[in-house]
């Protein structure tokens, strides 16, 4: 019997579109299938085919909700997949809003952008897949409870852990049957951190030969925060943004980070901590995922606290476009929390729009920002941007507080691998940006014996009795490896414009604007710039 094999489609070298396809005694699996995010040519993945024949996938395991987790399984289903996609009850339960959110929002920004081609004369576009197209699939969905064994094609048994980054979040040990006996092997996902309001301390097994493991924080440490440290970090900064007129952004991820941030807020406004305020949910998402959290309050930590905070008086939710637009209008401190975390859609940008030029804006981030995202840009802080076409001067103050991040931090991973030991065959770290995945793989040789490995997009490796080894010659990866994780060139391009508009500006008359456009069009193209200026010459002998 072969060995089994397993490809990195996704988060190999950067945070997102999770997917690892495994073949093994004859069955073709797949772990996750995430959709991409950051740069725009990590984007642009999302709309090129499968780097595999989705009619030959076997079965899906997938570890959470999180769309770079479980945002491309529509696409699967609708290029061909028709098998089981095996979860925890609660990750179904949000990926049924989730995935239909994403469908929507794909259909939006779709009309938008056509309407711009329109007028550009270019070709428009089709949506990734639709909401009717996430809905269809959604029978493909099979509940599997944490700790208990299944079976799937070619005598892959599997199991669920919980990881404790996301209600119903999971770690997969897989045991693939083979000559030389079974092959012990375990999919981090994404493990949660210490001192997360609703969730438990990460659990998975010990003893494994192979373990993929994330590494988003792998580079960096949070500060420790209890619960009462997280929270007079919070009243910080909602005392230090209040003033007349003013509002608290919030960019957070819909589903579970803002219920965590809603609960911690009434809870500092109920204890009299920061005065009351409105405070704003905008998201039609979080309100739908909201309800799949009551429903499973019983089962989270804090439970009680956040049907309380649902109940404020001061919370409202925003359903409609029209009352997203009404938030514009609200006078008087007040706070909005809208999706998307990384800013990178959704009706955060539209808010941001609307507050990045004034002075008494705070924008306050509670989650990881990947490369070459808006929220990236803005957390690094950039002083101009551009949102929707529309350049905007930033004079909004940035705040940053990572005790709301799902992910564990470098300690927390190390000791997380510690507890996997012993560890027989190999580490690959995945879902991490380079430097994070540096930084771990540097340190874990000192800890465990296994061997660590750094997979880039599209590598395979054989899972062979002796160890990890690299399939060379394979088909080539969809982009280069120094791409995922990275800003792209249309990051430096929206810079280049930004830069350019100040360049014209700080001139300070007409033929000083007309010499830097003239020493820009010699730089495209040099063997032109005569003729242009010819035709500019004769124009204007013309028209005298």
């Amino acid at each position: 019997m072969a060995n089994p094999i397993l490809h990195f489609h996704g988060a190999a070298g950067s945070v997102t579109g999770s997917s690892f396809l495994l073949e093994t005694g004859g069955a073709r699996i797949l772990i996750d299938c995430g959709m991409f995010q950051g740069s725009k040519s990590e984007k642009e993945l999302n709309y090129k085919p499968f780097p595999f024949v989705t009619s030959r996938i076997d079965a899906v395991l997938l570890t959470h909700a999180h769309i770079d987790h479980s945002g491309l399984l529509p696409k699967l289903a609708k290029a061909g997949y028709g098998g089981p996609i095996y979860a925890t009850p609660a990750t179904i339960d949000l990926c049924t809003i989730m995935l239909q959110d994403s469908g929507h929002i794909q259909e939006s920004e779709v009309r938008q952008l056509n309407r711009r081609n329109r007028r550009r004369a270019r070709e428009t576009v089709e949506p990734i897949y639709t909401a009717d197209d996430a809905r269809s699939m959604l029978p493909q969905f099979i509940a599997v409870e944490y700790g208990e064994w299944r079976e799937t094609v070619g005598g892959l048994r599997f199991r669920y852990w919980n990881a404790g980054h996301l209600m119903g979040s999971a770690s997969i040990e897989v045991e693939t049957a083979g000559a030389d006996g079974a092959t012990r092997i375990l999919f981090s996902g994404d493990v949660g951190a210490s001192n997360k309001l609703f969730e438990n301390l990460p659990l998975a097994p010990s003893g494994v030969d192979y373990l993929i493991c994330e590494s988003t924080y792998g580079d960096r440490e949070r500060e420790e925060y209890a619960l009462k440290d997280r929270r007079d970090r919070l009243r910080e900064v909602v005392a230090s943004s209040n003033s007349p007129g003013g509002v608290l952004l919030i960019p957070s991820f819909a589903v579970e980070r803002t219920q965590e941030v809603l609960t911690d807020l009434v809870a500092l406004m109920d204890e009299g901590e920061v005065p009351r305020c409105p405070i704003m949910i905008d998201s039609p998402l979080a309100s739908r995922a909201t309800e799949a959290f009551k429903k499973h309050a019983a089962d989270l930590g804090h439970g009680k606290a956040f049907l309380r905070a649902l109940n404020a008086p001061n919370v409202r939710f925003t359903e409609t476009a029209e009352q997203s637009k009404a938030l514009d209008l609200v006078r008087g401190f007040h706070i909005i929390i809208a999706a998307s975390g990384m800013c990178e859609a959704g009706r955060i940008r539209h808010r941001l729009k609307n507050w990045l030029w004034r002075q008494e804006c705070t924008v306050l981030f509670v989650g990881f920002q990947a490369a070459g995202t808006l929220g990236r840009i803005l957390q690094e802080g950039a002083t101009d941007v551009r949102i929707q076409g529309e350049e905007i001067h930033v004079c909004a103050r940035m705040a940053t507080l990572d005790a709301y991040s799902g992910h564990a931090d470098a300690s927390e991973l190390d000791a997380w691998v510690a507890g996997r030991e012993p560890i027989r065959k190999a580490i690959f770290l995945v879902h991490g940006e380079e430097r994070a995945r540096e930084a771990m793989s540097a340190r874990l040789p000192k800890q465990v014996s296994a061997k660590v490995v750094c997979p880039s997009l599209d590598d395979a490796y054989e899972l062979s009795p002796a160890g990890a080894r690299l399939i060379e010659d394979r088909t080539p990866a969809r982009i280069k490896p120094v791409v995922p994780g990275r800003p792209d060139w249309n990051n430096d391009y929206q810079r280049f414009v930004l830069d350019l508009s100040d360049r014209l500006k700080s001139v300070a008359d007409e033929k000083g604007r007309a010499v830097v456009l003239r020493r820009l069009r010699r730089a495209l193209d040099p063997d032109d710039v005569s003729a242009v200026e010819g035709r500019r010459d004769g124009n204007v002998n013309h028209g005298s």
